[in-house]
């Protein structure tokens, strides 16, 4: 191991701990607290948090994603440390960090939190304003923010229109929407820090991800024979698609380079 490695190796190990953490611990209580068995409710001690270890209580596990989610997070800052962007290492680090923390417990919980909303707009605005100055950021927040609060507004008709549909069939809807407010925040949050025009660029590509991923999950609910003719669709969270989307433009500009501006 060179000494250039140590020290993004032990950035992206803090970082994957730190997302991890967070992921754990704030969609209980919406504070940083200590982190509990999901099965039981009991606290971990720390060394057995920080090691993987099952719950001492009822044995439960944690399951692949501690351990996806290091190994993930050590590969993006090296990745970062010998690729990095205009923000630089640090910020793209503490982004990505944000990133992960957004997409999974949006995957896990289905929800965008206001805490990391919070965290997410004043990191986001910090690295606009460093990178781009006060107007693309503030424009492409605004853009961002303006065309989500519209998608939430049709998927909100959309529902209602689903709901009515589901009790005609004799059916109790589920109470699933296609958009919730914290993916108007999120679409502000990475307006600010794409910019203007490039958020145009990344809701484009965030709705394109977002259907072929939605579209994959019906073939895959098909295929399994649990897919509901009468259901209409399949919900997914969105968070991730504009996540990802985000990602590719900022970290990974080379498999889009057609459609990305110099």
């Amino acid at each position: 191991m060179t000494a250039s490695l140590v020290l993004p190796l032990l950035a992206g190990l803090g970082s994957g701990v730190a997302t991890n953490y967070v992921a754990d611990s704030l969609p209980a209580s919406r504070r940083l607290t200590r982190p509990v068995c999901v099965q039981c409710g009991t606290p971990f001690p720390w060394g057995a948090y920080l090691t993987g270890t099952p719950c001492g209580t009822c044995g439960h596990g944690r399951g692949l994603r501690p351990w996806i989610v290091l190994a993930a997070m050590i590969t993006l800052s090296v990745y970062t440390w010998f690729q990095p962007h205009r923000m630089g290492y640090v910020l793209g680090l503490l982004l990505l960090t944000y990133f992960a923390v957004v997409v999974i417990v949006d995957l896990e919980h289905r929800l965008i939190l206001h805490p990391t909303s919070i965290v997410g707009a004043l990191l986001a605005a910090g690295i606009g304003l460093w990178v781009r100055g006060a107007e693309p950021t503030l424009l492409g927040g605004l853009v961002g923010g303006g065309v989500m609060l519209v998608l939430y507004a049709i998927g909100l008709l959309f529902t209602r229109l689903r709901t009515r549909r589901l009790r005609a069939m004799g059916q109790e809807p589920d109470g699933e929407d296609a958009l919730g407010w914290g993916d108007v925040i999120l679409g502000g949050i990475l307006g600010l820090v794409l910019g203007w025009p490039l958020i145009g660029l990344g809701l484009f590509l965030g709705i394109l991800l977002g259907g072929i991923i939605g579209l994959a999950l019906i073939i895959a609910t098909i295929v399994r024979g649990r897919y509901r003719q009468q259901a209409l669709m399949v919900f997914m969270p969105y968070g991730p698609a504009f996540v990802l989307s985000a990602f590719l433009i900022l970290f990974l500009p080379s498999l889009i380079s057609g459609i990305v501006p110099k």
